[in-house]
């Protein structure tokens, strides 16, 4: 080292003069720091000149070089705060006596009169305290303190004040005088509950007693610690000594990070990042609006599906106690429907019609007369519908309907029955002696099954829909008469869903209870087409149930058994006994239904659960398709016919993709 006092002195003065360029205290007052590779004794002459202090310097301020880099104007205050902060990182301290202050290395700066403070001093200034204990030997807490302070601090007890005098720096010496006042309590019972302000309470507990494990802390009749999450506190358990020292060691490490916040990342495994927010803004804000622990934003990822909640201690750990409650893994519900319908139509027919004409060949009169009946369900004909037509002289076969037809027929005459518009007659032709006779004995049975089934997250809507979407006519237009516009025809048509819907929404109750939300609906296209267009029968169901897990319950049905009777007939020769039936046509149609639905909810809570209802629905498929192939009877091989692989080949497969296209 050079110890040239006119090199040294050089020196000094070439640093004063940069340092005093760069900060011009004497014009502004206020002036950015930015030093390197510069003395401290060149920073102290900066300083005295900003701030206006008399500084006496140990010789070894000559040996040291700083750097300091600001980036904003600084009044002297904040510049002497800045200096002092300097000074710490290279173990001197700023003592005053009197109207000088003497710049000394740190060991030597506790042994002076460092000044006597009281409260909650800040800084990095070297401060004593006195702290009072009352209810805690002040001597059974040097030993916890000393390993809290760096090794140039200093803690003290007085035995017969019982008092607690330390000597540090201003900011590590109100921590340990907060410490002190935490630990510093009444404590006859063999519990103690500390109440965290900053720290986790869970992770606290880890790191106690990872730290005191290898002590055997922990093994035997040792203290205890543990977690409470809902109030955040701690519990102490063992002997009251045993208890302070954990009671120190807590109270050290509920301590604030950043006294104006952090933001951290907290990344999900079940829930929905973005349906998280709202409800934590509202937890974070309370039912004011405001913010009473200081500002917080909560913010979506949803690519990573995450949280970055930007907020100070005490926030960010309410918050993530309500994500770690909420993103919690949902039962599924497997959710099967039992439609069960038969039904039965039974219908008959059994009647006589006839007609009668005396009429000379030229058709200038004669009398006529006889019965027609038509049919109730549009299956058999009126007598007249057999009637020839044009030059045709044979009846109209086309018109008998369904069943058994016997009749006679014996030609035809022509009657005049009006005019039409130009005023030509109207003739039409009727049979001279005819006679039908129509039985007919019809039964129809229905019997159908449907199951549909869906799996779905507790408390999540699901929809299954199977069917088709049929054309209804809803408008049509057509060109009649000379005068309307050159448009051509068309219809207008829409097309509904005709098939099974089933919309369930399940909540899983403690006791393994499911209340279900169902709304069911199964439409299909009936036969009957005397509707001007296509006619649908529908069976719609809603409503809200509970069901335990596994069980079936019978949601609703309809026992639907109706008989339908017409009798045609002239009157008065209809009630003669016997011959009457030769002027009556009756009818009958007799309709039976039976429908029941059930529901059959199953709580998917595990991997297993689901694999073994996935196992049971893949397996049934496929014995289906064996069984295809078992009784194919056409052109192809059997083996060709469509078939999956066993659930444990696919499996294999799919394990094996990855690793084939990582190669």
């Amino acid at each position: 080292m050079n110890n040239n006092p006119n090199l040294l002195s050089f020196t000094a003065a070439v640093g004063l003069a940069l340092l005093l360029a760069v900060v011009e205290p004497s014009r502004a007052q206020t002036g950015k720091l930015n030093l390197e590779d510069a003395s401290l004794q060149s920073l102290i002459a900066t300083v005295a000149e900003v701030t206006g202090k008399n500084f006496v310097l140990d010789p070894r301020v000559q040996e040291v070089t700083v750097n300091v880099i600001s980036n904003r104007e600084m009044n002297p205050d904040e510049m002497y705060e800045l200096f002092l902060s300097v000074l710490r990182v290279h173990e001197f301290s700023a003592i005053p006596a009197g109207d000088v202050i003497k710049i000394v290395p740190d060991a030597k700066g506790l042994r002076d009169a460092i000044p006597l403070v009281g409260g909650n001093p800040r800084g990095d200034q070297l401060v004593t305290q006195v702290v009072e204990v009352k209810h805690v030997p002040a001597a059974q807490l040097v030993p916890l303190l000393r390993q809290l302070i760096p090794q140039n601090g200093s803690v003290a007890a007085h035995e017969g004040s019982n008092v607690l005098v330390i000597s540090d720096r201003a900011a590590n010496v109100s921590r340990l005088a907060q410490i002190i006042r935490r630990i510093d309590t009444v404590s006859e019972d063999d519990v103690e509950v500390m109440a965290l302000q900053h720290a986790n309470a869970t992770e606290v507990v880890r790191a106690l007693n990872t730290a005191t494990a290898g002590a055997g802390a922990n093994g035997g009749g040792g203290p205890k610690a543990l977690a409470d999450q809902r109030t955040n506190s701690v519990l102490l358990f063992g002997d009251p000594a045993a208890r302070l020292r954990y009671k120190t060691i807590v109270s050290h490490l509920d301590t604030p990070i950043e006294a104006g916040g952090s933001t951290q990342v907290i990344y999900l495994r079940y829930a929905s990042a973005e349906s998280l927010v709202p409800i934590l803004d509202s937890v974070v804000r309370g039912p004011d609006g405001d913010a009473t622990e200081g500002p917080a934003t909560i913010q979506a990822h949803a690519e990573t599906n995450s949280l970055v909640v930007t907020a100070p201690p005490a926030v960010f750990r309410t918050v993530q106690s309500v994500v770690r409650q909420l993103d919690v893994r949902r039962h599924q519900v497997q959710v099967e429907a039992i439609i069960a319908e038969v039904s039965t139509d039974f219908a008959r027919e059994l009647g006589v019609q006839w007609q009668a004409a005396s009429i000379d060949a030229l058709g200038d009169s004669g009398p006529i007369g006889g019965t027609g009946f038509p049919t109730n369900f549009g299956t058999g004909p009126d007598i007249l519908d057999l009637t020839p037509t044009g030059e045709n002289v044979f009846p109209n076969l086309s018109a008998l309907g369904a069943g058994l037809n016997l009749g006679y027929l014996s030609g035809v005459i022509e009657v005049q029955t009006g005019v039409d518009a130009d005023g030509l007659p109207i003739i039409q032709e009727i049979p001279r002696l005819n006679a039908l006779v129509s039985a007919l004995d019809s039964d129809a049975d229905n019997n159908v099954l449907s199951t549909p089934s869906i799996v779905t997250l507790d408390h999540q809507e699901a929809v299954i829909n199977v069917g088709q979407e049929v054309p209804f006519v809803t408008g049509q237009f057509t060109n009649t008469g000379a005068n309307q516009a050159a448009v051509s025809p068309f219809q207008t048509i829409t097309r509904e869903d005709v098939g099974l819907t089933l919309t369930v929404t399940p909540h899983i109750n403690e006791g393994d209870t499911v209340i279900l939300a169902i709304q069911q609906e199964v439409s299909s296209i009936s036969a009957q087409s005397v509707a001007v267009d296509l006619i649908t029968n529908k069976r719609e169901l809603s409503t809200t149930v509970m069901v335990p897990d596994g069980g079936v319950l019978v949601l609703g049905g309809l026992i639907d058994d109706t008989v339908s009777e017409r009798i045609q007939k002239v009157p008065a020769l209809g009630d003669i006994p016997l011959l009457g039936n030769l002027f009556k046509y009756r009818t009958t149609q007799r309709t039976k239904r039976n429908l029941m639905v059930f529901i059959r909810p199953r709580i998917l809570k595990d991997q297993a659960t689901m694999d073994a209802v996935t196992g049971a629905k893949y397996n049934f498929m496929r014995d289906s398709q064996l069984e295809e192939q078992r009784n194919y009877d056409g052109l192809l091989r059997a083996e060709s016919l469509p078939l999956l692989p066993t659930l444990e080949e696919y499996r294999e497969v799919q394990e094996a993709e990855p690793e084939s296209s990582d190669q």
